[in-house]
C-alpha cells in the first residue's frame, strides 16, 4: 500500500487519471466561482486556454511532482493523526497549505520565458491564496480517492 503522495500521485500507472481529476477539478473550481472576482478568473482562464489549447493538463502533469513534494508534510502529519478526511484536513490548515502550493506555481511563473503567461498569472495571483483554499476540500477529496487504490 502506497504510504507518500509521491507513491500515491506519481505512480506511472495512475498518473494519467490523477491529472485528469486535478484538471477537472480546476475547471469546476472555476466554473464555481461568482461575481467580479470571479468573471476575472474565468476570463483569465479562458485567455490561457485560448493562448495555448491543452496547457491546463500540461501544466499539471508538469506541477504534479513540487505539488506532491509541497503537500508531502501536510500529508504525513494527516497520516500520522489517522485522518479519515485530508479535505477536511487541508482546510484546517488552508493558510500554510496554500501557501505551500502558490510556492511552487510563483517559482514555475517567475521561471516562465513566455510574457503572456506571466502577466495573465501576474493577474489572477492577488487573489490565488482564497481561491487555492476554496479548492482544498476537493483536492483532499482527489487525492483521498487515489490513495484508496494505491
Amino acid at each position: 500500500m502506497a504510504e507518500t503522495l509521491k507513491e500515491i500521485l506519481l505512480d506511472s500507472g495512475r498518473r494519467p487519471a490523477v491529472v485528469t481529476d486535478l484538471q477537472t477539478l480546476v475547471d469546476e473550481e472555476v466554473s464555481d466561482k461568482g461575481g467580479v472576482s470571479g468573471a476575472v478568473v474565468k476570463t483569465g482562464y479562458a485567455a490561457v486556454k485560448k493562448i495555448k489549447p491543452g496547457i491546463i493538463p500540461a501544466a499539471v502533469d508538469t506541477l504534479l511532482d513540487d505539488f506532491a513534494v509541497a503537500l508531502e508534510p501536510f500529508y504525513g502529519d494527516y497520516k500520522a493523526k489517522g485522518g479519515a478526511d485530508f479535505g477536511t484536513y487541508l482546510s484546517g490548515r488552508s493558510d500554510e497549505a496554500a501557501d505551500a502550493l502558490l510556492g511552487v506555481t510563483d517559482a514555475r511563473a517567475e521561471k516562465s520565458s513566455r510574457d503572456s503567461i506571466k502577466k495573465v498569472y501576474g493577474k489572477l495571483r492577488p487573489n490565488g491564496k482564497k481561491n487555492v483554499e476554496e479548492a482544498l476540500p476537493r483536492l483532499g477529496k482527489l487525492i483521498d480517492k487515489h490513495a484508496a487504490t494505491a
